[in-house]
């Protein structure tokens, strides 16, 4: 297919695409290196879009590959993360699923070229399975942004700490560089689990975008 030759949501969907990815961020310093992970505090509901986009596509939601607790970021790595990351952000336009699919909330790989912040985490993830990183390193996660409004990010797991590949900064960082509050994610361990990254009497109603509220 031509496009994937080409490839290189507390809040509303609208705001998790608003911002483009600025390609001159992209950093050809060292990896970021955090020497602990996020915490997990059991476990959390699936939110409703990614649940929907199991249904309709069960292969791409189970366990592939060999289950690692975390990839060693040797330098070939790093660069494959940065290149895989930043061809994504330029190929796919920012677009909301309702001015898109007239649907608030629907989780699915970007093939016509456009989507929203779950859309890029979808092409990321296959883009780098394709490659040989196992699924159990690239968790989906949901996040509350520096402007409060819901967000979904892919967080990769490295043997230098949880690193953040985003739609709205092609500057891949360690989660703790990031301005936003960390949520839930999928488990390592079952691609269909999630677990809650904060403490359950902290847990705040929120999703990926407003669809998704729990």
């Amino acid at each position: 297919m031509k496009f994937w030759s080409l490839a290189i949501a507390v809040g509303g969907v609208a705001y998790c695409i608003s911002q483009g990815a600025d390609a001159r961020s992209l950093s050809v310093r060292s990896a970021p290196f955090l020497d602990r992970q996020m915490a997990v505090y059991g476990a959390a509901d699936a939110p409703i879009g990614y649940t929907k986009f199991c249904d309709e596509n069960p292969d791409d939601c189970r366990g592939r590959g060999k289950s690692e607790a975390e990839v060693i970021l040797t330098g070939a790595k790093w660069k494959e993360l940065q290149t895989i990351n930043l061809e994504v952000n330029l190929a796919v336009k920012p677009l909301s699923d309702q001015a898109q699919y007239n649907t608030v909330e629907k989780w699915t790989y970007p093939f016509s070229g456009k989507g929203d912040c779950e859309d890029y985490v979808l092409l990321k993830m296959r883009r780098l399975m394709e490659r040989g990183w196992p699924q159990s390193v690239l968790l989906i996660t949901v996040v509350r942004d520096e402007h409060g409004e819901g967000h979904a990010v892919l967080t990769v797991r490295t043997g230098r700490g949880d690193l953040i590949l985003d739609n709205k900064n092609s500057r891949i960082v360690a989660w703790k560089q990031t301005p936003y509050q960390f949520i839930k994610r999928q488990s390592s361990v079952d691609p269909q689990r999630w677990n809650s990254l904060v403490p359950m009497r902290e847990v705040p109603t929120v999703a990926a975008s407003s669809s998704d509220a729990q």
